[in-house]
């Protein structure tokens, strides 16, 4: 049941999509292809286990590690419509 101007449903609605965008950046993330022998960042030797497991894999460990704390440090999308969720 939603309350005030938004519509029965708003907030699974709300939901569905952020579950939507987290798998459609979760798959835009996986890569395929061959692997490289060396860290495209920094030239280290990447490990033959680490290459046979991620298929596609450009980046040594440590590079890899720091690429995805810079992208875990990005907000995500504010889909609440109140004006106290504008505020936070």
């Amino acid at each position: 049941m939603a309350g005030g101007w938004a519509k029965d449903g708003a907030v699974q609605e709300q939901i569905d999509a952020s579950v939507e965008d987290a798998v459609e950046l979760a798959r835009s993330h996986i890569k395929s292809g061959d692997s490289a022998p060396f860290c495209e960042e920094c030239g280290a030797i990447i490990p033959e286990a680490r290459r046979v497991a991620v298929p596609g894999v450009q980046f040594c460990v440590t590079c890899q590690s720091t690429f995805e704390s810079k992208e875990a440090d990005t907000v995500g999308i504010n889909r609440r419509g109140s004006k106290d969720s504008q505020l936070r």
